[in-house]
């Protein structure tokens, strides 16, 4: 890799010093390093800086320092691509990031020199229809989140799957995840945990008032429609909890599998359940503290 685009997330500590020295370390390993135009300009790179499309363009691959948020965001603008992707965790759990900071310059050094491997995972998209127009459209990595604002009241929300009804949900919400996804919101719904190399698509109710609404598990090709059928209060589609689209009664949330994949580089030596033991650990005992 002689060219590598880096995304900073500026709100987390220490982030200047640390993406500084790797700056250096790259340049002195021949790297042509690009930046950001906003970040650059606010950590003293000016001269790395690049919009966005011509990073996106250039690149071999991308560095991410942030957290989950900001490697979701970064996933969803350079999917379209096959970029390749590797996060530095400098968030809380990093289920997705790689590199936890005390690797960092190790990790680097396997980039450089091959070592690692690309994990491909499902995105999924999503599209609101409005009178039979397509009124808002979303490609996301995580989860489609169908719910209701700050109102008491239940939300009613009919399903189908390719076009047979399931059911229509008196509901908090409706979760709509890729096996990626299962780790976030979707586990805290009470869904099933997934091995990202599947390609499935996670259907779980938030908080039904039904005992028997449960989460469902369909094919990748499937074709899910939701219908918002409330018209009191506000809903919302929300996609991996960084972009929303208020939603109004009768809209319809077409979701299904995405063209494009998210690529992740992994280096060797960590698995799915080697990070699903250590971060829910992590988080447990934080959650006891």
């Amino acid at each position: 890799m002689n060219t590598i685009g880096l995304v900073v997330n500026l709100k987390k500590k220490g982030v200047v010093c640390l993406v500084g020295e790797i700056v250096r370390w790259l340049e002195g390993r021949g790297c042509k390093v690009l930046v950001e135009e906003a970040a650059a300009g606010a950590i003293g790179l000016a001269r790395l800086g690049t919009a966005q499309n011509c990073l996106v363009e250039q690149a071999e691959c991308v560095i991410v320092f942030g957290g989950d948020g900001t490697l979701l965001s970064t996933t969803r603008k350079v999917a379209s691509a096959e970029i390749p992707i590797i996060g530095v965790n400098l968030g809380h759990l990093g289920f997705l990031t790689e590199v936890d900071l005390p690797e960092v310059l190790p990790a680097l050094e396997k980039l450089l020199s091959g070592n690692y491997i690309i994990d491909e995972r499902m995105m999924l998209e999503a599209q609101v229809y409005r009178e039979g127009q397509v009124v808002e459209q979303f490609v996301g990595l995580n989860d489609a989140v169908i719910s209701k604002g700050a109102f008491a009241r239940l939300i009613m929300l009919e399903t189908y799957v390719n076009e047979q009804y399931v059911n229509t949900y008196p509901a908090d919400g409706l979760i709509i995840a890729s096996p990626t996804g299962s780790t976030a919101y979707s586990l805290s719904a009470g869904g099933p945990l997934v091995t990202p190399d599947l390609d499935l698509m996670l259907i779980t109710p938030i908080c039904p008032h039904s005992l028997w609404a449960r989460p469902l598990v369909v094919a990748p090709e499937s074709v899910t429609k939701v219908v918002v059928l409330s018209s009191h209060g506000e809903v919302k589609l929300t996609m991996d909890g960084q972009h929303g689209f208020q939603l109004q009664q009768h809209d319809q949330v077409i979701l299904k599998r995405a063209t494009n994949k998210a690529k992740f580089i992994r280096l060797q030596g960590r698995g799915f359940f080697d990070v699903l033991r250590k971060k829910l650990k992590e988080e447990t005992v934080r959650t006891c503290e």
